[in-house]
């Protein structure tokens, strides 16, 4: 606590307006004209590396880039065999993304170690304060907007990395295989970004919140309780192509008409359902002729739940009203997963550093800090198989995300800094600083 009294309140403002200057320049590293789209393996994400590379050596951190592409850095404690604790996000992006989801998190990460480093003496290196070194992580693939599978980055750190994620492909057909060539790295060394949990005390994470609760309370930060369980599907609706002007309503079997019913199925169930999302956001029909009935039909569903029984609950009567529906129109429907995630629960002790973090930056009488539950995934998810995890909500906006519309303001970053390094100081002087 005694370092962060010796920072003067206007360090946190500068950090503030630097990270959104920075988020501003990453903003511009993008695939997309006018719009920003940077995926897993690309020449952005290799530029962002470099850039995020840049910025830590600016604060003192040794890098390396991982065996998965992840950009890390590390501000090493007195003890260079002491473990560390990770903070940060993700700098990948869905198709014509914001500019703060992930990417706030990690430039946040980097400026703690800029306000919480220490000096060693006449060589010019910095340290960690804390009886832990810091490592800034900046995730490759959260998103999964390239291959179709989220958290490929973090997986490979937590050392849950499946083989069969090689043969995953893009919309060129590249497979993940070869695209790890192609970016400058060795499929056959993956395992070597894996860590252990004897090397970390800890992952913390500062993230928008990607929903209007903190905009509707008029409060600026949340602890995070949870991240939800996720589950999603791919599926097909079999029917029957015909001429669309010669086939009467009786004797057609529409399966574009049975998709459609069925994505507001999934509606109504989860909407009458506690901290149960299921979203359709994919549909096509084919042959997708304008004067032919759709014989067949493929549409996405993401469920998400706080909990994996309720989140599972809602699953299987979503099947029974499919089964209804579809056995109605005469149509047959069948559905792939192709991603599950349990429901990661934050880190009690980790949650209250959180908490008593935003409760130093509140007013005298103010209400105590909020918790809330995240639908959105996180990094965190996979992460918290190899240690306890912790995060921080900032508000977002109208809790607009994955949109160009997607804010945060200087102010609320300012003091979200603050409670931040509350919490890593926290975390420190329970390891015993």
């Amino acid at each position: 606590m005694g370092r962060l009294a010796q920072i003067p309140p206007e360090a946190f403002a500068l950090a503030a307006r630097r990270i959104m200057k920075r988020c501003d320049e990453l903003a511009r590293v993008s695939a997309g004209d006018g719009r920003i789209t940077r995926v897993y393996l690309s020449p952005e994400h290799a530029r962002v590396n470099r850039l995020a590379a840049e910025w830590m050596r600016e604060v003192g951190m040794e890098t390396r880039l991982d065996a998965a592409g992840n950009q890390l850095g590390l501000l090493r404690a007195v003890d260079r065999d002491a473990p560390v604790l990770m903070l940060g996000s993700h700098l990948d992006t869905v198709i014509d993304a914001g500019r703060f989801d992930g990417i706030l998190g990690v430039l946040m990460a980097l400026e703690i170690v800029r306000l919480l480093r220490v000096p060693g003496g006449d060589d010019g290196v910095w340290y960690s304060p804390f009886p832990f070194g810091i490592e800034v992580a900046a995730f490759s693939d959260e998103e999964g907007t390239r291959f179709g599978k989220a958290l490929l980055g973090s997986s490979a750190v937590a050392g849950v990395w499946d083989d069969d994620w090689w043969h995953l492909t893009d919309a060129d057909g590249i497979t993940l295989r070869e695209a790890y060539r192609e970016f400058g790295l060795d499929p056959g060394r993956i395992g070597e970004a894996a860590r252990a949990s004897e090397q970390l005390v800890g992952y913390l994470e500062a993230h928008i919140e990607q929903g209007p609760e903190l905009d509707r309370r008029g409060e600026s930060l949340a602890a995070v309780s949870s991240i939800a369980s996720a589950r999603r599907f791919q599926i097909v609706v079999e029917g029957e192509a015909r001429h669309a002007g010669g086939t009467p309503y009786d004797m057609r079997r529409d399966a574009l008409l049975g998709a459609s019913e069925a994505a507001l199925a999934v509606e109504r169930v989860c909407s009458s359902e506690h901290h149960i999302i299921g979203t359709v956001g994919q549909l096509e029909a084919f042959p997708g002729a304008v004067n032919v009935v759709p014989g067949e039909a493929k549409f996405s569903l993401d469920l998400r739940g706080e909990f994996d029984g309720a989140r599972d609950a809602v699953w299987n009567r979503i099947s029974r009203d499919l089964d209804d529906i579809m056995g109605r129109r005469r149509l047959r429907w069948r559905a792939r997963e192709v991603h599950s995630a349990p429901a990661v629960f934050c880190d009690p002790l980790l949650q209250d550093v959180v908490r008593e973090g935003i409760g130093s930056t509140l007013r005298a009488g103010a209400e105590d800090p909020l918790t809330l539950f995240s639908p959105a995934g996180h990094d965190g998810m996979a992460i918290g198989s190899v240690t306890p995890v912790g995060m921080l909500f900032l508000r977002n906006p109208d809790g607009i995300s994955h949109h160009p519309d997607e804010a945060v303001s200087a102010s609320d970053v300012e003091v979200g800094l603050r409670a931040f390094a509350e919490a890593v100081a926290l975390r420190g002087a329970e390891r015993g600083a």
